[in-house]
């Protein structure tokens, strides 16, 4: 048999490393199985905790099926996670990886989507919880002051109403003094005057009359915001301060709206607005024909004046409606899970633990398979028996001494002296015992053993 060629320095080298990194492999498969189990426990362990913050009841059946989710969760990232560190670093051709990483991504994300997302409810989900108390506190802040004002400027329209009737009540002072129409006394314009200044008086104190209920609800407003906002960082558990919250929260948004209601805008437009139609002129008592068309010059002279101060007066009633209205606040209840998911940005480290936990075992897929691929480069054109072991070749020369000693306990047959014709050998020319392929093949396999046993010398 022709000689083997001698292994070269390098691959001699590739050998020896790709041994170093099997002996490595082997240490650390002594506790993968048992680290990979622990962390799918404690993905169940979070996973539990988060499905029993979904459930409304508290029976014993909640918490079985709580438990029995949590464990189907485990043993399918177990059992996953087993797949891949054994099949991925194991194939070779570009195929079957490829199809096996489209698998492991398929497998992540039902992963994430059964597990991950529940394990940072777990982790992160009375706070996430707290951080939707303290928006929706911002939320109603921002409409109750939004509210307030609306409600302010309204009441600031009595200083509107309040010079326009001054300047009526300065022009019966005139017609008193007859300044006006030419005649002294309280005659039809005098009366006709102090009629608009009467109804502006009527309009300011009702207007003034709103301006201690306004700040009354504000006050009290503020004081259910002081309490909700102590609800969103007090200790204990948050789903008993979410039942006082809601509660404040219904009670605020009554404030807002009453303070929506109090706005005395609407009702200014529509005194303006009556303020030049409705106008009741009363009869004209000057004694000659010439005073009493004086008179009546003089009312529509008073007339277009009332029209220009009611426009005015309606204008800036308009402009106060035209004030971009309250949003609509709603506090909503929401469960841990769901606030997580709202809020996840606020929760990137939560989010990042959640999924690490179970996925963490991806990186060991993809460091023994780099491991595996460099042990098959290490032993790129090294034969079987030059990457044998010392141990390997001790157990194959034991083995190989059972194997004779087995043959030699064996009796000696006597050999058959009739022809292979007659043994039924179809082969006309078989050849003997003796000269046959199967004695070269023997003799092959012997002088192997030979070349083994000299290498254990």
């Amino acid at each position: 048999m022709a000689d083997r060629p001698t292994l070269t320095r390098a691959e001699a080298r590739g050998v020896r490393h790709a041994r170093e990194l099997e002996s490595h492999i082997a240490w650390l498969e002594t506790f993968s199985g048992t680290a990979l189990g622990v962390l799918a426990v404690a993905s169940g362990i979070y996973t539990y905790l988060g499905v029993s913050s979904l459930l409304d009841e508290n029976g014993a059946m909640s918490v079985f099926a709580a438990i029995a989710y949590s464990v189907a969760v485990s043993v399918g990232i177990f059992v996953f996670w087993s797949y891949m560190l054994r099949l991925y670093p194991a194939v070779r051709t570009a195929r079957a990886r490829v199809g096996l990483m489209a698998t492991m991504g398929l497998g992540s994300l039902a992963i994430v989507a059964m597990s991950s997302w529940l394990n940072a409810a777990a982790l992160a989900g009375s706070a996430a919880v707290e951080q939707h108390l303290a928006r929706t506190v911002q939320e109603y802040q921002g409409a109750l002051e939004r509210a307030h004002e609306i409600a302010l400027s309204g009441q600031a329209l009595e200083r509107d109403v309040a010079r326009v009737r001054q300047s009526f009540e300065d022009l019966s002072e005139l017609e008193a003094q007859g300044t006006l129409s030419g005649l002294a006394g309280r005659g039809a314009v005098f009366r006709v005057l102090r009629q608009k200044s009467a109804e502006l008086v009527a309009l300011e104190t009702q207007i003034a009359g709103q301006t201690e209920r306004v700040e009354r609800a504000f006050s009290e407003g503020n004081a259910i915001l002081s309490r909700m906002r102590a609800l969103t960082v007090e200790p204990g558990a948050v789903e008993a301060r979410s039942v006082e919250f809601s509660e404040s929260a219904v009670r605020l948004q009554g404030l807002i709206t009453q303070l929506r209601q109090l706005s005395v805008a609407q009702l200014v437009e529509r005194a303006a607005q009556d303020l030049a139609a409705s106008v009741v002129l009363p009869e004209l008592d000057g004694r000659t024909a010439e005073s009493r068309d004086d008179q009546a010059a003089t009312i529509s002279s008073v007339l277009e004046v009332l029209a220009s101060r009611a426009a005015t007066l309606e204008s800036a009633a308009q402009a106060v409606q035209a004030m971009t209205p309250v949003a609509d606040v709603t506090y909503t209840p929401i469960s841990s899970a769901d606030a997580v998911i709202l809020y996840a940005r606020n929760f990137v480290p939560s989010w990042a633990g959640a999924i690490a936990i179970d996925l963490l075992p991806a990186v060991l897929v993809f460091i023994l398979s780099i491991t595996q691929s460099a042990i098959r480069e290490g032993r790129e054109g090294a034969s079987v028996e030059d990457t044998l072991t010392l141990a390997e070749l001790r157990a194959a020369l034991s083995a190989l001494g059972d194997v004779e000693a087995a043959r030699a306990s064996l009796p000696d047959l006597e050999p058959d002296p009739r022809p292979d014709t007659a043994r039924g050998d179809p082969r006309p020319d078989a050849e003997s015992e003796t000269g046959g392929p199967q004695d070269e093949a023997s003799t092959t396999e012997t002088a192997r053993v030979a070349a083994l046993k000299g290498k254990s010398a």
